[in-house]
């Protein structure tokens, strides 16, 4: 199975990853070398702290390998009046008589609260390709399901500022 990514998702991973190999991994090595010299290890709060810290950075430097190594690049080829990847797309909902702003964003850096949308989620699917005027009906789950229409959509382009899910 690929991870569909964009380049910049790539690019901050291994960002990201460097900085957890290079600068975050020879500090958290000598903090556990450090708190190991305060005695007894089976009492020590701050040795199992460090050990902690270490073992997290470790685990996060094996999932961005792994996501690095199957990713499949992707890219943005909607044309000017449809949803794309990175859009921010205004709905309508009728059932609620709300208004709501998205952006579709990838996998790995949605945030549903802060209206980052992944491109794999129920709505970001179905937006994709759609144009001003659309009405999508979004199956949430198999017992709900509601209807969005699209009142306006503004190209946007990734800039980099969607941070990357930390798990």
């Amino acid at each position: 199975m690929y991870d569909e990514l964009t380049s910049l998702d790539i690019k901050k991973m291994q960002d990201e990853l460097d900085e957890r190999r290079l600068k975050l991994m020879p500090e958290l090595i000598e903090e556990v070398k450090r708190t190991r010299a305060f005695g007894d290890l089976s009492e020590n709060f701050e040795y199992k702290a460090a050990k902690q810290a270490q073992n997290r950075n470790k685990s996060r430097i094996r999932y961005l390998e792994r996501m690095i190594a199957s990713a499949r690049v992707i890219e943005d080829r909607s044309a000017a009046d449809e949803v794309g990847l990175f859009d921010r797309v205004e709905l309508y909902i009728p059932e609620d008589d709300e208004t709501q702003i998205v952006q579709v964003v990838s996998t790995v850096r949605c945030d549903p609260i802060s209206g980052l949308i992944s491109n794999k989620s129920p709505l970001g699917r179905v937006l994709l390709g759609k144009k001003v005027g659309d009405s999508v009906t979004v199956q949430a789950s198999e017992s709900y399901s509601y209807t969005a229409e699209i009142r306006s959509i503004t190209k946007q382009s990734d800039d980099g500022s969607a941070p990357l899910l930390q798990y």
